[in-house]
């Protein structure tokens, strides 16, 4: 299976990713996990260049295509032998994040976005996507504008979330709406409780 984690910066999403590979752990289930982006050593060049926050000048349309050649890398790499090899791949993001950050807060045109990412990733979509939503005022709370991105502003969170929730209801058979204004343990409870429903009906 191929499992994404999506949500605007402060939803929580790198710690239900943790929590969730501590399950697949206890469970015995093989599994990888990659970020996005990063995961390879170019990947990994690259995020140093797109999380800068002041250091280096880049344009949407760069800053898209960096993103599109880090999750290529990152798909031809490691996600595709490890789907091979029948593990859990977990991704903290992927394509959805450029459809919403670049696509809808970059102005870019969501329906290209997606466009140019299948061409990046061969077609390739997550089985199951977690968004964890919350209100960009909540992630305000909780996030300081640490580096280039998240540093963007209350309009540009509203319009990123605004373009999940609207993959959300394109996308409902793969993309599953989560709370994000609960409890940790709560949140993860219903992930858990998502996944072996979701694993038991493809097995």
């Amino acid at each position: 299976m191929f499992i994404s984690f999506e949500g605007i910066d402060g939803s929580g999403k790198g710690t239900q990713v943790t929590l969730f590979l501590s399950y697949l752990a206890r469970r015995g289930l093989p599994y990888i996990c990659v970020r996005e982006p990063g995961g390879t050593e170019l990947g990994e060049t690259i995020r140093e260049i797109l999380l800068a926050k002041e250091e280096i000048s880049i344009c949407p349309r760069a800053e898209l295509f960096l993103f599109l050649a880090s999750r290529s890398q990152l798909v031809s790499e490691v996600v595709l032998p490890a789907l091979r090899e029948d593990k859990v791949v977990v991704a903290d993001r992927f394509i959805d994040s450029s459809v919403a950050y670049q696509g809808a807060g970059r102005k870019l045109g969501m329906k290209v976005v997606e466009e140019l990412n299948d061409f990046a990733t061969c077609g390739l979509r997550p089985d199951l996507t977690y968004y964890i939503d919350i209100t960009p005022e909540t992630a305000f709370q909780r996030k300081h504008g640490s580096d280039r991105i998240e540093s963007e502003g209350l309009k540009f969170l509203t319009t990123v979330r605004e373009a999940y929730l609207n993959l959300l209801e394109q996308h409902s058979n793969r993309i599953v709406l989560i709370n994000g204004e609960r409890s940790v343990g709560e949140i993860h409870e219903e992930i858990v409780r998502i996944f072996e429903n979701f694993s038991g009906r493809n097995k």
